[in-house]
């Protein structure tokens, strides 16, 4: 086994391709508040059903929930989009890269050689991508001679998770990555310049880390969080919180359906929607949960669930 030596400290380190990436243990180490499945990498897998019904929830619902349990910092905006009239919905797997510095590159590319990874470096994380993922990339708003992506890794990140990307840097090829219809994207910048990330004379840029914390403008992501990306912002949900999020979406959906129909039918006034609910309304509200159960647009499994956890 290749081992890092810390000068000093008498520890030896397993060698990684990437300084920054995030082994299993520590993973699961800094994931604690997730107590369900699992990918084999140690992120966090968050069920199919909940990304599903993820699809329906605003920005300010998902923010709602997150500030409330003190996740202040999730949320970032000022993108480019590509088929901005979509939702983008998926589990982060995250990468990182920095400005290129040939030392730190040398030792990459041999460690990479050794655990047998294909191509540039800017495929690795790729290869890594399993179905209902967003690759998740801090590029440093990188531009000239920055993308590394363009329509041909666009299209095998397509292929392998059928989803897009958030990516805090510049892409190239954006006429290919545009034919795919549900290549769903939020990209700082468009150039049609490409990155030098392996060793050469016009070498420029590093991926340091894959499947560890990124930062991506005003956010702090996690591999695994839960990406929600519509009406040209983007937010990271802990897994933990993402069944929490889609819950609160739904019973406020159906409140405001409630309410807005009550409110055209004359039955209560605004300010008495604008309030606290009475307990006659609550119950009302319970009575037409009960009699549209198969009409509204939330399915009935969670109506019957909201249901149980009303007293009225």
């Amino acid at each position: 086994m290749f081992v890092l030596i810390v000068a000093g400290a008498g520890l030896a380190l397993p060698a990684r391709a990437q300084p920054g990436a995030f082994s299993k243990a520590e993973l699961v180490q800094y994931t604690p508040e997730w107590k369900g499945e699992r990918f084999p990498d140690g992120r966090p897998r968050v069920a199919d059903g909940i990304l599903k019904r993820m699809q329906a929830v605003t920005l300010e619902e998902a923010w709602s929930v997150l500030r409330n349990a003190n996740f202040n910092y999730q949320y970032e905006d000022g993108w480019m989009t590509i088929h901005p009239d979509k939702v983008l919905v998926g589990r982060a797997l995250t990468a990182v890269w920095m400005p290129g510095r040939p030392d730190v590159q040398k030792v990459i590319e041999e460690v990479g050689k050794k655990e047998k990874r294909i191509g540039g470096t800017n495929a690795w994380p790729v290869d890594m991508l399993q179905p209902g993922d967003v690759y998740v990339v801090d590029h440093y708003g990188n531009k000239l001679d920055g993308p590394s992506i363009g329509d041909n890794v666009g299209n095998s990140i397509y292929a392998k998770s059928g989803n897009g990307i958030v990516y805090d840097g510049a892409v190239r090829d954006i006429a290919g990555l545009q034919e795919m219809e549900n290549f769903t994207s939020f990209i700082r910048s468009y150039h049609p310049s490409h990155h030098f990330g392996m060793l050469g004379p016009r070498f420029n840029t590093t991926l340091m880390g894959i499947n560890c914390p990124v930062r991506i403008g005003q956010a702090t992501v996690m591999p695994g969080d839960v990406v929600l990306g519509r009406n040209g912002a983007v937010i990271f949900i802990p897994p933990h919180l993402a069944e929490q999020v889609v819950k609160t979406s739904e019973v406020v959906r159906l409140r405001d359906m409630f309410g807005h129909q009550r409110l055209r039918e004359g039955k209560y006034t605004a300010g008495q929607i604008d309030a606290r609910w009475s307990e006659a309304i609550e119950k009302d509200f319970s009575n037409w949960l009960r009699q549209h159960i198969d009409k509204l647009p939330v399915a009935r499994e969670q109506i019957q669930e909201i249901l149980k956890e009303r007293t009225w």
